[in-house]
């Protein structure tokens, strides 16, 4: 089931204004972004299965939608995972996923998490916050467009690297206004 719930969207897309295009976290989603080419989803499902059933529905709209009318879909859970750990364990079968729907190598997935930790880090590493949104969520790309997006870029090995640095970079008031998810009282 997708909600297009309100608040819920409006909070996932002012991630995405805010920080990942405003922080050019992502180099490539300002363009997408200005031509309205992103679509956003909320759903509400709280089972895994529906969330593969979700997934498969939404690599067949991208399948059957033009590059130009639809780059990309933001698929957002706030009623999954509240734990990362669970959300980290879920991801492979999204790869799996791919495989099966024969879509592996056509696109990719992308994952988003307010608790996202990065192998080899502490929970409260700043660097954590390139991969933290205000849900659960899975990104998917396609792949053509990737690869396009990276012959262009002077240097996309150094993309994670320059991410983390700006995220270190941010003073604790920045944090909590692009962060307020993270920064409860």
């Amino acid at each position: 089931m997708v909600m297009q719930s309100g608040n819920q969207e409006a909070r996932v897309w002012q991630w995405i204004d805010e920080v990942v295009i405003g922080l050019n976290l992502c180099p490539f989603a300002a363009y997408p972004r200005r031509k309205n080419q992103i679509r956003v989803c909320i759903s509400e499902v709280t089972e895994e299965a529906d969330v593969l059933t979700l997934l498969v529905d939404e690599l067949i709209r991208l399948d059957e939608t033009p590059v130009e009318q639809l780059e990309t879909t933001v698929l957002a859970f706030p009623n999954m995972w509240p734990d990362f750990l669970d959300y980290n364990d879920f991801l492979w079968q999204t790869e799996r996923l791919l495989t099966k729907c024969d879509r592996d190598g056509v696109y990719q997935i992308a994952s988003f998490h307010p608790g996202y930790q990065f192998s080899g880090t502490t929970s409260d590493d700043v660097g954590n916050l390139t991969n933290r949104s205000p849900y659960p969520i899975l990104h998917l790309i396609r792949e053509d467009s990737v690869e396009i997006a990276l012959e262009k870029h002077p240097n996309p090995d150094a993309i994670p690297f320059t991410n983390i640095a700006r995220m270190r970079s941010l003073s604790i008031e920045e944090r909590k206004r692009l962060f307020p998810w993270l920064f409860k009282s």
